[in-house]
């Protein structure tokens, strides 16, 4: 009996056994994209209300009004498009270059001892190179044409997507690897299935840095010998000191980068489904 009441006392003061809240909602992104849009429109009332007042000088910051009056002028005239559509095919020329190649070489770095030995090196002296640096070398080399444009973007957006992926490549889970070896899986599923799956988030996230430095390269590349582009116009405007035109361009330019963020993120929903 004392034993049995022993036991009874002692279940009688063990925990009761309720069970954890399950927080994982705070690690996964939930898409809130008022959020983004309340933050610009508050930024925006804060510059018209600030360049209104006299609190802003207008010497250096244009009232927000005035620009979005200066961006539905150059939409009027079909200048815009005329500025625009050399921009975005230089962009896509380049950029598609250089990111392929890139990933191409990436994976290659990230699977093969000998590439790695090889390609490492190289890509850890040219990748701190300021790439603006090298638009006259490739005037030279090009021409002072689209080729030299081209050239400019596809380098600039080649190595930091080279570094991003074999990086990535890198990262994946040995497990998995060893898994699928075990599972009797030749090395070209594992490539397919395990590796190049695992390694997709680091990519993309590496791409999206890449597409900002290549919009980057595109300005620098139109402000030298083009007659349209949105690099040419902000030029244009800044040698007149035309802070709407200015700013337009601007616009043009943080526009693009949201658009593209916008396409990277509906890839990786459909590349990355397997990710819980």
């Amino acid at each position: 009996m004392t034993s049995k009441g022993a036991v009874e006392t002692d279940t009688s003061t063990a925990p009761t056994g309720k069970p954890v809240v399950f927080r994982g909602k705070g690690f996964k992104p939930v898409p809130r994209p008022w959020v983004g849009v309340a933050v610009f429109i508050v930024l925006l009332a804060i510059a018209e209300w600030g360049t209104r007042s006299g609190w802003i000088s207008a010497l250096t910051l244009p009232r927000p009004s005035d620009v979005l009056l200066t961006f539905i002028e150059l939409f009027e005239s079909g200048l815009l498009f005329k500025h625009l559509l050399p921009s975005l095919s230089r962009l896509f020329v380049g950029a598609t270059l250089g990111a392929v190649a890139g990933i191409l070489v990436g994976v290659l770095i990230g699977l093969f001892s000998y590439v790695r030995a090889g390609a490492v090196p190289v890509v850890a002296a040219i990748f701190p190179i300021p790439k603006i640096a090298l638009l006259p070398l490739f005037v030279i080399w090009f021409g002072i044409g689209e080729g030299s444009k081209y050239a400019l973007i596809a380098f600039g957006t080649f190595t930091p997507t080279v570094v991003a992926t074999f990086g990535a490549v890198d990262n994946v889970d040995r497990s998995l690897i060893r898994m699928g070896q075990s599972f009797g899986l030749g090395w070209f599923s594992i490539v397919r299935k395990i590796v190049l799956p695992g390694a997709m988030p680091g990519i993309l996230s590496g791409l999206r840095i890449s597409l900002a430095i290549a919009i980057i390269l595109l300005v620098a590349a139109e402000m030298l010998g083009a007659e349209y582009g949105i690099g040419a116009y902000i030029l244009q405007a800044g040698s007149l000191y035309d802070l709407e035109r200015l700013f337009v361009g601007v616009l043009i330019l943080s526009l693009l980068g949201v658009l593209l963020s916008f396409a990277i993120g509906r890839l990786e929903k459909q590349l990355l489904k397997w990710r819980v």
